[in-house]
């Protein structure tokens, strides 16, 4: 399943949402004790986990803070909202910014390493682990982890404190449609924390990345999967089933590729978007080290001259693809979806009118978004977030290219296995 969750108990600071001008719906279900709860890697699933979103002490900042280990903050956010947003509970912008919560590592999880996800933060933020800085990071819309075993003590609360610069129009940085001057074609800002953050453990030696590749014509999948830890004696084990039954496997080396041939597979498309599960596992004498769950869809993505016009075709035949432009702006939580069944019933509505392709415009969603759309069976065309020249700034920024080179190889990267994306465009 990919619904699984540990949750730990939140704050107990009062959290409100403030109200947009528009409030949608979906609104009035988000919980701050239970927020966004689903699974938030549907392509690489571990039973064990804990959600660290809900409610986060926050504060503004400047420039040359102290970091505020220890210390209460002025106030709170609802963790993983911009902080722009009404359903953040701040609805203000601040360049610098931070964050402060407390978890406590189950017991079960002891003599794993512990591993701390986040899921996108707008832009570059510095996390701390009981006063020690863990990691820096640039990029607003790529996930990141950090080991943090080393910073956890022995038992009790543990502390992580995230300070957050976001410059929007005064950096120069990949931003899409975001700006502190909306107007014309350009949005509010989302500035923090804007994807799920959460909590994971593994064993020394544990799969860090799976890689496929569908080959339909030739019947096979080829697997890579990139493996953390020493590797020596380490077997790849990978098992494909069709719904519950196992119809395929293959076994290869970690950080090699191999495949795992599927006689007369069902092809995913828009009206039949068949997904296979996948069971990837690391093995050493027949012990298993690591597990986890994944899916993958057999179909090609490929360009063909089709009555003297280069043409995309789907499984080797051309196929009209017609969709809208999808910003993946909310009025209440802006570059947030409030709840997972905002995000599946956007793409439900595509499909009822009609569409076989959502062309997701200069904006990178969180991964849940891609599972719906590989699920429901929609084509994307996904856009790498642009250095947007537009601005109330008088002066814009110049942009470096080395910001977006390295936000576009995370977003291909990051997304590349979903059978649901034919074009990534810059």
């Amino acid at each position: 399943s990919i619904d699984l969750i540990i949750t730990t108990a939140p704050t107990t600071l009062p959290w409100q949402p403030k109200q947009a001008p528009i409030m949608t719906d979906w609104a009035q279900q988000v919980n701050p004790t239970n927020v966004l709860a689903e699974y938030p890697r549907p392509q690489m699933v571990r039973s064990n986990w804990m959600n660290l979103n809900g409610v986060w002490q926050f504060q503004a900042g400047a420039t040359n803070d102290p970091v505020p280990v220890g210390q209460n903050l002025s106030s709170v956010i609802l963790v993983p909202f911009p902080m722009e947003s009404a359903l953040s509970g701040v609805m203000q912008y601040s360049a610098f910014s931070w964050y402060r919560q407390k978890f406590t590592v189950p017991p079960g999880w002891s003599g794993q390493r512990i591993i701390l996800h986040f899921d996108a933060v707008n832009w570059r933020s510095q996390v701390y682990v009981n006063g020690q800085r863990v990691g820096i990071h640039t990029g607003g819309y790529d996930p990141f982890t950090y080991d943090i075993t080393p910073y956890l003590t022995n038992s009790g609360p543990q502390e992580v404190i995230v300070q957050v610069y976001s410059p929007e129009d005064n950096g120069g940085e990949p931003r899409g449609k975001q700006t502190l001057y909306p107007g014309g074609i350009m949005y509010t800002s989302s500035s923090g924390i804007w994807q799920p953050v959460w909590l994971e453990p593994v064993p020394a030696t544990s799969i860090g990345g799976v890689h496929l590749v569908p080959d339909i014509d030739n019947s096979r999948l080829l697997v890579n999967v990139g493996v953390s830890g020493a590797t020596n004696g380490i077997n790849v084990n990978a098992v494909a089933f069709d719904g519950t039954n196992q119809v395929a496997s293959a076994t290869g080396a970690p950080g090699n590729n191999f495949y795992v041939n599927l006689p007369s597979p069902k092809l995913w498309c828009p009206t039949n978007p068949y997904l296979y599960n996948l069971q990837v596992s690391l093995t050493t004498n027949s012990t298993t080290l690591d597990s986890v769950v994944s899916y993958f869809g057999m179909r090609k993505i490929s360009l063909s001259t089709n009555n003297g016009f280069i043409r995309i075709y789907l499984n080797n035949q051309f196929l009209f693809e017609f969709g809208p432009l999808d910003q993946g702006f909310w009025p209440d939580g802006i570059y947030t979806a409030p709840t997972d069944l905002a995000l599946k019933s956007d793409i439900e509505v595509d499909k009822a009118l009609g569409f076989n392709l959502i062309r997701k415009h200069i904006k990178v969603e969180r991964q849940r978004w891609y599972y719906w759309a590989d699920t429901l069976g929609i084509l994307v065309w996904q856009d790498m977030p642009s250095c947007n020249s537009y601005t109330g700034n008088p002066s814009p920024p110049a942009v470096d290219p080395l910001d977006y080179i390295a936000e576009l190889t995370a977003m291909v990267t990051n997304h590349w296995n979903s059978p649901a994306i034919d074009r990534k465009s810059t």
